[in-house]
């Protein structure tokens, strides 16, 4: 009558321990989010990731983009011992590999960058027994010119306090070393006035005594 109870509770608790160690093993991925880069120029597209088990010859590295106006998911890139990128495409001759699985690296370098790139970027490592976890993210925004933002203003206004800081001390130095200067001219000035002036002395002494002679 109470035999079923204690074993299903027992199985209940071994599915709980054993959900939450399948979570704890699940890959986590780290991106920046959100990017914004001028067109025309090359930008790297930063993945890092974490893993319970070592990193082994079977991890993979997928890449895909959809648009931000919509339509099918494109691949972009893919890596399970060597770098596999599209052989056509707009992604064609424009991805790099620049990660380091040792190092739980699994970025990749865009090239030239155009504004139709403007999307979401999906990056996703599996690293079994660790293929479960949440898939990382990038929106990119190709611009014309990047939007100073208060990190700019904030940057410039640091950067135009130090230089300020730099300009005053400067010329604390200049006026310390002109001032010092002036004063060895002025004491020099005094030394020579008062050689002259006892050089006149000993002339007028010199006069005195040859006339007191000559009397």
């Amino acid at each position: 009558m109470y035999g079923p109870g204690p074993t299903r509770a027992a199985l209940l608790l071994l599915g709980v321990r054993l959900s939450a160690l399948w979570s704890a093993a699940a890959v986590e991925i780290y991106t920046s989010g959100a990017l914004e880069a001028v067109n025309g120029t090359d930008l790297r597209l930063k993945c890092t990731f974490s893993s319970f088990a070592p990193v082994g010859d079977a991890l993979t590295v997928t890449w895909n983009f959809r648009p931000r106006d919509g339509g099918p998911e494109q691949f972009v890139f893919y890596y399970h011992l060597d770098p596999f990128t599209p052989k056509n495409g707009r992604f064609k001759d424009r991805v790099v590999w620049v990660g380091n699985p040792e190092r739980y690296d699994a970025s990749i370098m865009l090239w030239k960058l155009q504004f139709d790139d403007n999307g979401t970027y999906t990056c996703q490592v599996k690293n079994p027994p660790d293929v479960d976890g949440l898939v990382g993210t990038i929106r990119l925004s190709v611009v014309q010119t990047v939007a100073f933002s208060e990190i700019y203003f904030l940057a410039l206004a640091i950067g135009c306090a130090c230089a300020l800081m730099i300009i005053i001390v400067i010329l604390v130095v200049l006026f310390q070393h002109f001032r010092k200067k002036r004063r060895a001219e002025r004491a020099h000035r005094v030394m020579e006035i008062k050689s002259k002036e006892e050089e006149k002395l000993n002339q007028e002494n010199k006069v005195s005594v040859f006339l007191e002679d000559t009397d």
